[in-house]
């Protein structure tokens, strides 16, 4: 059987944690944290999207980028979700372990990169969340 992408194993895995995150869940419904693309039909949202693997020899760096939509006149409660996604990807192995993911283990899981923008008609923030990780193959 054919090993899955890390990028993959790294999406499934945000997921699961983010699912898990009562700060999270207290402003974005759990359904509404999934892959798909472009503004989305019901707010507030948390998408799932872009993914890269940079392989190497005996592990990889992936990467994934969220996009999480709230209905808002300014960027208050979409800085809340995003430092509740920050508090719940946070994985250092050499504290907590590493994370056992279906073909892969995870050694370190954290993100990299936040930035925030308005909606040019004012009624939507929009948060970009960066994600890195260092995955072995299990």
């Amino acid at each position: 059987m054919a090993t899955l992408d890390p990028s993959w194993a790294l999406q499934v895995a945000i997921r699961q944690r983010l699912t898990a995150s009562d700060e999270l869940l207290a402003l974005v419904p759990p359904e509404n944290i999934r892959d798909a693309t472009g503004r989305p039909e019901v707010m507030p949202a948390v998408f799932l999207g872009e993914g890269q693997a940079v392989l190497r020899r005996w592990d990889s760096t992936a990467h994934a980028t969220l996009h999480v939509w709230l209905q808002e006149p300014g960027l208050e409660q979409c800085k809340r979700a995003v430092s509740a996604i920050v508090a719940a990807l946070r994985v250092d192995a050499q504290v907590d372990g590493v994370l056992h993911l279906d073909g892969f283990t995870c050694h370190d899981l954290s993100v990299t990169l936040t930035r925030f923008m308005r909606d040019p008609h004012g009624s939507f923030s929009h948060g970009v969340v960066n994600v890195a990780s260092i995955m072995k193959p299990a």
